[in-house]
């Protein structure tokens, strides 16, 4: 026989009982749930392993990473070619090359939040990939240098916009579809 204290009195088991977690309390004591485990001394929790990340939202991260850091390169051409004077009105350059830059943060932003599997992230990555279409049409309707620019980025807006949509990109952030009940 074992002997264990809980709730407030000693516990005597019995090993002819068939259910080997039910245990007799001693007069006074209410019966308690025993533990069929052996006790252990505390070794260190093992480490919990992270799944590793869908190459879907690594993709996705990679796409929205680039068009921010394209938004960024170009901002910063065009606020150098204001500062040296060389368009037709360096107010407008400089004002347009910040802006840039100001809004290549969003994609950027995005990106890490994708790689940390951050369920707020998507919303910026869509918009991103939303804004980048009528830029891809506009590109691929001009004439000679930018039509293959207008190539590449339509296929990776739509490859990143398919990427961001897909069930399983959805639950691997974590986000919940209407009308679901979070899991206890």
């Amino acid at each position: 026989m074992t002997v264990r204290v809980l709730r407030g009195g000693p516990v005597v088991r019995s090993r002819t009982d068939s259910d080997p977690g039910f245990a007799f309390a001693a007069p006074g004591c209410q019966p308690a749930r025993v533990s069929t485990q052996q006790n252990t001394p505390a070794s260190s929790p093992s480490p919990r392993l992270e799944p590793a990340k869908p190459s879907r939202i690594t993709l996705v991260a990679g796409l929205t990473a680039l068009e921010g850091a394209a938004l960024a390169i170009g901002g910063i051409y065009m606020l150098v070619m204001g500062l040296l004077g060389r368009p037709e009105s360096p107010q407008q350059a400089e004002m347009g090359g910040l802006t840039l830059i100001a809004l290549a943060l969003i994609p950027l932003f995005a990106a890490r939040g994708l790689l940390r599997r951050r369920s707020w992230s998507r919303g910026p990555a869509l918009i991103t990939q939303i804004i980048g279409l009528p830029v891809a049409w506009t590109l691929l309707r001009s004439h000679g240098v930018l039509i293959p620019a207008g190539i590449v980025l339509a296929a990776m807006t739509l490859t990143a916009l398919y990427q961001l949509v897909r069930p399983t990109t959805v639950e691997a952030l974590g986000i919940r579809r209407p009308g679901t009940t979070p899991d206890a």
